[in-house]
């Protein structure tokens, strides 16, 4: 739908009445502005995710549903208890206690997720009366009708073209006379039940919206203004990017910049759908604009990191001068769902590095037990946690003179346990120490972007 815009807010920017009045304000602002993706208010999803647990007691699980239902209930109390939405809500309570009351007959991961999905709708519901206070035609929207996916619960994966064919039928007639407010996150597989998409999953909600209706930009809200050279918090020299790249936003998202999911950036380079970050907590201050074409593109662009990542170190003397070991394991990793990132080998080793921030929506890791046994069989199998994956951005990387010197001079004084580079123009990855990965920030950034 040409000039239209989808906005997606994050669980900060919806996670009191205070804060839903500021992103309706930024709704009202734009008319382009059809669909609304919301995420849990901030702290919902993480107590869902508690509720899940098997060692939760029956008295934990009860404070946990009243700490999920006050924070609903202070949003009511301000738009005045309307009946309507108060019954709402009160359906979804009382939904939330049938859930957990049947986790502890059966730990199935498709309750889970239903469990977990309730507070994107909880935050859609007020979020929509929140609009209506302010005089916008708005109504909430399940987004299970659309966000068709398949049977993998914690980490489902979403069915492009049926998306695309439910949106046409079922939210493009909505779109013309009103907002429609509706979750990231969850989504439905062939027989209803509801799936999720992973932790951080609304961004790509967000996006998977924009590409099935056509839309122009998608824009993501949350608690910072916009994509920085590097984590403020780590550097407080660092400088918002107004404008990035497709290619270059992918390798941050990949690589740790927390303010953009991933998979945010596929369905955008799919369509060429410009994506918009910035501040619902200070709009004024603009952003950044990701976009398939830019006007500069720098050597470096900006450092990120993503902390929490394992090694996985493979040691076979059946790899010397032998074929197969790699297909094995990859189909091996495969088979458990596991995505590697990086990886590098010698003659008898093969080193991977996985991303645990990846688990998937109840919070389950990714290196079970069967996993680990299997591989097992056909090598030897050592597993280093506590790392740090740093990666410097930007383009022309592997072609452009100097840039290792620039880097590896930052990285004298500390232990590196992996380095790649080469495999895209985009990056140079390393692996560090957890415990010194925010030093290694610091001292990149002020060699490549303040000197």
């Amino acid at each position: 739908m040409p000039g239209l815009t989808v906005a997606k807010f994050g669980g900060t920017s919806v996670a009191d009445y205070s804060a839903m009045q500021r992103c309706a304000n930024i709704i009202i602002n734009n008319p382009a502005t059809k669909v609304v993706v919301v995420s849990a208010s901030s702290g919902v999803t993480n107590k869902l995710v508690a509720l899940t647990q098997a060692t939760t007691t029956d008295e934990q699980s009860r404070l946990l549903i009243e700490q999920i239902a006050e924070i609903q209930y202070q949003i009511l109390n301000k738009l005045g208890n309307p009946s309507d939405v108060v019954a709402q809500i009160n359906a979804v309570l009382s939904h939330i206690k049938v859930l957990v009351e049947r986790l502890v007959l059966s730990r199935s991961k498709a309750v889970m997720d239903e469990l977990l999905s309730q507070g994107e709708l909880c935050s859609s519901i007020c979020f929509a009366a929140v609009l209506r206070n302010k005089g916008a035609s708005a109504n909430a929207f399940d987004v299970r009708q659309v966000l068709r996916t398949d049977s993998h619960h914690g980490r489902a994966e979403p069915q492009i073209a049926l998306i695309a064919q439910l949106a046409e039928m079922h939210l493009m007639p909505l779109i013309t006379s009103q907002v429609i407010v509706t979750q990231g996150f969850i989504g439905a597989d062939a027989q209803g039940a509801t799936t999720t998409l992973g932790r951080g999953g609304s961004d790509y909600s967000a996006a998977l919206l924009a590409e099935a209706l056509r839309a122009e930009a998608v824009e993501i809200w949350t608690d910072v203004a916009g994509i920085y050279t590097t984590d403020p918090r780590l550097a407080p020299n660092a400088k918002p990017i107004p404008e990035i790249s497709f290619n270059e936003a992918a390798e941050m998202a990949t690589f740790g910049a927390k303010v953009l999911h991933p998979a945010t950036i596929l369905p955008a380079v799919r369509q060429k759908i410009q994506v918009f970050v910035g501040s619902s907590w200070a709009p004024e201050k603009g952003g950044t604009w990701i976009r398939h074409q830019v006007s500069d593109e720098p050597v470096y662009r900006a450092v990120a990191v993503r902390r929490d990542q394992t090694l996985l170190n493979l040691h076979s003397l059946q790899m010397l001068h032998a074929q197969g070991f790699l297909a094995e394991t990859f189909a091996t990793l495969a088979k458990h769902k596991i995505s590697v990132d990086l990886i590098t080998t010698s003659e008898v080793n093969v080193s991977l590095t996985l991303d645990k921030t990846g688990s998937d929506s109840s919070g389950q890791g990714l290196l079970s037990e069967a996993l680990l046994q299997e591989l097992s069989q056909h090598c030897r199998v050592r597993v280093e946690d506590g790392l740090a994956l740093v990666a410097v951005i930007g383009n022309k990387i592997a072609s452009t003179a100097g840039v290792c010197r620039r880097v590896f001079e930052v990285l004298e004084p500390h232990n590196v346990r992996m380095i790649c580079q080469g495999a895209s123009p985009h990056n140079l990855c390393v692996l560090v120490a957890e415990t010194e990965a925010a030093e290694v920030i610091r001292a990149l950034h002020e060699n490549l972007f303040e000197l």
